[in-house]
């Protein structure tokens, strides 16, 4: 059989997934910039990269016009200065909507409305305001029967959370949960909504660099952090401050609502004491990011949540305040040139490569290097496992790796040394694991499309041993 590299092989599996089984990828699109080129040119660029969801800051006439017929999805934001009088006046609401909604839908694809935007951090005190705002502005959708294609919800920062980490013990900040949460996520529970999340693993990394390695904050390999309250083992900081709001929820009994990540990014550029901000680490961030989504994979605590993710921001917007990277998250200059490449689409990921810099990062998560030889036992190293994404996509992976994968299958066979337990489970994480140690635990081999995963303890299915190397 012909041999081919890991990242051959990965992406060759990426398209057999189909769409149905992955999640989806939007940008932000902010406009607090001197120099950014028209709706129209923006549009434009948004279709040449196959880009279909956008998120907008507010209902700008020019921009809803020029998404029309364009078969891109957007979200509007009713902005924080509006929440009181939305909130007091039922009339407002309804007017807002007529005036913002009405006369660009259908044609303009408006699938949400962000209400507010991380109210809860808003200096002018608008938090008593949020979930009545929501509630007006939906009643005003009820009126001209579009609440069953307009969702409501709006977007919480991180800080919303009183724990975040181990990820198992999230929880909610106490004053907001009765006054806000609760009655919020009754709404969102009724309408059939979601929680918008906005989530910046980059903040926690250039805070605690001592302690976070670059590889678990850019999804790289790394051995992982297991969560001592639940047992998972967590590769990438971003699953875990998702959990932390999937936990903080399930402890609410609030499990039931999907989560869609409106904000995340990386800047390419920072002042001196912004850690971690570069061009390099940006597009790692992002481009790891959208391979993870659009290849289904969920978080540890949800492995089949299909989440939708916004990009932040599509452009580099030169008028924003604070430090040097708040002028650099873009995934564009204003002229169109890429500041980096991301892809966006599945087939964009064919030619994907993450630019691995030689610097290993510092801290408890530490990237290891390709094992050269090895044995079987429970000697140190690592071995790749099946994790729980469903038999079906199981299946599809272990016919994948015992087949083109060049996987040593020999031992999962009838009557051989491993076929018990006959499980589909049993036999996938043997074969991952054949392909792993026989790529010397390159970088990416562990993956299958997101249903495998890297484990630092011997696995353990009967009598079967698992090599550690070839």
């Amino acid at each position: 059989m012909a041999s081919h590299s890991p990242l051959f092989l990965s992406i060759t599996l990426l398209t057999i997934l189909t769409f149905a089984e992955c999640g989806s990828i939007g940008v932000n699109y902010g406009r607090v910039a001197s120099n950014l080129p028209s709706p129209t040119k923006v549009i434009h660029l948004l279709k040449s990269q196959n880009i279909n969801r956008v998120k907008v800051y507010d209902t700008d006439p020019t921009i809803l016009t020029a998404l029309s017929g364009s078969d891109i999805k957007v979200t509007v934001d009713l902005p924080n200065e509006l929440l009181k009088t939305a909130a007091k006046k039922p009339s407002f609401a309804t007017n807002w909507v007529q005036n913002n909604i009405l006369p660009y839908h259908p044609k303009t694809q408006i699938e949400s409305i962000a209400v507010g935007n991380e109210v809860f951090v808003d200096p002018k005190n608008t938090t008593g305001y949020l979930v009545p705002a929501m509630k007006n502005i939906h009643q005003a959708l009820v009126k001209f029967n579009l609440h069953s294609v307009i969702k409501i919800s709006s977007p919480v920062a991180l800080s919303a959370l009183q724990n975040s980490y181990p990820s198992s013990a999230g929880s909610f900040r106490p004053e907001l949960i009765e006054p806000v949460f609760k009655p919020m996520f009754n709404f969102l529970r009724q309408t059939g909504s979601y929680l918008m999340v906005n989530a910046y693993p980059f903040f926690a990394y250039e805070s605690n660099a001592d302690a976070i390695s670059l590889d678990y904050a850019l999804f790289r390999e790394n051995p992982g952090v297991v969560d001592g309250g639940n047992g998972l083992r967590y590769f990438s900081l971003f699953d875990a401050q998702i959990d932390a709001v999937f936990a903080a929820m399930s402890a609410m009994k609030f499990d039931d609502i999907p989560v869609v990540v409106t904000e995340t990014g990386w800047p390419s550029k920072g002042e001196g004491n912004e850690i971690g901000a570069s061009v390099e680490n940006a597009a790692a961030y992002n481009g790891n990011l959208v391979k993870r989504i659009l290849t289904g994979a969920g978080t540890p605590l949800r492995p089949n949540a299909k989440l939708t993710v916004f990009l932040f921001a599509l452009f580099n917007e030169n008028e924003k305040n604070g430090p040097e990277s708040e002028r650099n998250y873009g995934l564009f200059y204003p002229n169109g040139e890429k500041v980096y490449t991301v892809p966006f689409t599945v087939n964009d990921l064919k030619e994907y490569r993450d630019k691995q810099s030689p610097v290993v990062g510092s801290g408890r998560v530490r990237a290891l290097d390709p094992v050269k030889g090895g044995g079987f036992g429970s000697g140190s190293g690592t071995w790749c496992v099946a994790s729980d994404v469903g038999r079906e996509r199981l299946q599809m992976a272990l016919d994948y790796a015992c087949g083109e994968g060049g996987a040593d299958c020999r031992p999962i066979q009838p009557g051989a040394t491993c076929f018990d337990p006959d499980t589909i489970e049993a036999h996938a994480s043997f074969a991952f694991n054949s392909f792993y140690q026989k790529t010397g635990r390159a970088a990416g081999s562990c993956y299958f499309g997101g249903a495998a995963r890297i484990v630092t303890q011997p696995p353990k299915y009967g009598k079967c041993e698992f090599p550690t190397g070839y």
